[in-house]
């Protein structure tokens, strides 16, 4: 049996970065991005980038809400403990974001990554 669990999104960031230490001393830096689900509305998908991970500190530091990003990484299923007992969330471990520069204002077409 083969399994691939590879995920690539290319969104936008539909709210502030939120830096969250938990319990265990871990800290996790959650964001939503944005992504058109197949012609329709726009799907916000939670992405969450683990300190200690390969996305560097400084990067996070620059992302704001209405980037655009390209964020690849795995689906996973985090179980936690809140007052109403315990729960899950399935999103996106990112193992690398980048930003992506705007439009532009000529030609109204996007200009790719920054470096």
């Amino acid at each position: 049996m083969v399994s691939v669990n590879v995920v690539v999104l290319a969104g936008r960031v539909a709210a502030e970065p939120v830096r969250r230490t938990m319990p265990s001393g871990d800290e996790v830096t959650e964001l939503r991005v944005s992504v058109p689900e197949t012609g329709k509305r726009l799907l916000p998908l939670p992405v969450a980038v683990w300190s200690g991970g390969a996305v560097e500190v400084d990067v996070l530091s620059e992302i704001k809400k209405d980037d655009e990003v390209l964020v690849h990484g795995s689906l996973t299923r985090r179980f936690y403990r809140s007052g109403a007992g315990a729960r899950s969330l399935t999103e996106v471990a990112a193992t690398g974001i980048k930003k992506l520069k705007g439009k532009d204002p000529k030609t109204g077409f996007g200009e790719g990554a920054q470096s």
